[in-house]
């Protein structure tokens, strides 16, 4: 690996504001302690900062030279609301937050960065330092947007990183076009007529609806859409019912939708309206039908994604590079930055848990569980990388 080793150097002050920002989680829109901190930084190492941005975001701003291009560079701040099962000394101390998902370790990536940049500035123009709240489940990166970041902060192309576990610990991956799925969710209940049991003639039951409506779903996806689109619709829960000897009034039906494309998204949430709504009506029952759609597909740019992958080369070798690593159906907001701007999104390595300390969980060390920890050795990792992608995109003439 070719780090920059000012970054190296960094590297154990680094891991002391990862493990502090672990240690103190906040939930999405919540992250005040968080922001302060990256504010504090930024400006101790004289950087100027904008707050406010999507209520808590935080923005930093590094020039150099006379140059009209500028660059993003992102990291998400919000924790996860559950137990952290781990119980070494950074442990959350939050019961309920967690970093599960390597926030902390993207925040501090991009610090590490940030605190090279300000000192050695062997760029053109400016570079953006976009700390992001809300990933989890509030958008937080459409909030940033609609308060002007795009057009207070113009910058000619945006990118983001995530860890990835189980994946050898420092490679990069990522791929053009859909890296990863929208989310969506519906809510749909089914009206029908309560009755005892023992007389289910005299009801409409809602249960024998919503199964028969559950098993015709799964059509839109094996007979409906191409063999070629790929989608997932998954029932999470069903509901109904309070007795044994009673036919419930309604049932309902929850559950989520991920696809890499807005054309099949719409296909799929016409068919399944359509299904609910005539299932029901040949019962004799009713539906109330709500389809949310959150986050939508992330879609890696050609251009960005070519010049990224000549970046990660020259950071971690060919060798630990692969651009073309297969998509996934998780989802992320950083969507909406590239519906918006130019860039791409890729992943680091978080390995399989080796680097846990002393204490952690007998559970795995994957996303979203509560033995996970993110892994302090990518931090000089990602934040060279960082550097290398500012100073490629804006060289100096």
């Amino acid at each position: 690996m070719k780090l920059v080793d000012p970054i190296l150097a960094f590297q154990s002050e680094l891991q002391g504001i990862r493990r502090d920002l672990h240690a103190h989680p906040e939930l999405c829109y919540e992250e005040q302690r968080t922001s302060d901190v990256i504010a504090a930084k930024l400006t101790q190492w004289g950087i100027p900062v904008v707050r406010g941005l999507g209520r808590t975001g935080v923005v930093g701003i590094i020039q150099n030279g006379t140059s009209t291009r500028a660059i993003g560079l992102r990291a998400d701040m919000d924790a996860l609301p559950m137990q952290e099962m781990n119980t070494f000394e950074h442990a959350s101390r939050h019961p309920g937050k967690m970093h599960a998902c390597g926030h902390d370790g993207h925040t501090t990536m991009l610090l590490g960065a940030a605190h090279y940049l300000a000192q050695h500035r062997h760029f053109d123009g400016t570079v953006y330092l976009v700390f992001q709240p809300a990933e989890e489940g509030g958008a937080g990166a459409r909030e940033m947007i609609e308060d002007g970041l795009f057009s207070k902060f113009p910058m000619d192309a945006i990118y983001g990183m995530h860890n990835w576990p189980g994946v050898e610990t420092g490679t990069l991956s990522v791929v053009e076009g859909p890296m990863m799925a929208s989310s969506n969710e519906f809510h749909v209940t089914v009206k029908g007529k309560g009755a005892h049991a023992a007389q289910p003639h005299k009801g409409i039951d809602p249960v024998m609806v919503a199964v028969q409506i559950a098993q015709s779903w799964q059509t839109v996806i094996t007979r409906n859409k191409s063999p070629l689109d790929t989608a997932v619709l998954s029932i999470t829960q069903i509901h109904a019912g309070s007795a044994t000897n009673v036919i419930p009034d309604d049932a309902s039906l929850v559950g989520t939708v991920r696809t890499f494309t807005t054309p099949v998204l719409d296909l799929i949430e016409e068919r399944m309206r359509e299904i609910a709504v005539h299932t029901a009506a040949a019962f004799g029952a009713e539906v109330d039908f709500h389809f949310k759609r959150n986050y939508p597909p992330l879609v890696n740019h050609a251009k960005e994604t070519a010049f990224a992958v000549e970046v990660m080369k020259s950071v971690v070798g060919a060798d630990k590079v692969n651009a073309n690593v297969e998509p996934t159906m998780g989802a992320e907001d950083f969507a909406f930055f590239l519906q918006e701007k130019a860039g791409c999104y890729i992943f680091i390595g978080n390995g399989d848990g080796e680097h846990r300390d002393g204490g952690h969980g007998l559970g795995p060390c994957v996303l979203h569980n509560g033995s996970y920890d993110f892994n302090d050795h990518l931090l000089p990792i990602g934040a060279s990388f960082w550097v290398k992608l500012a100073e490629a995109s804006l060289p100096i003439a």
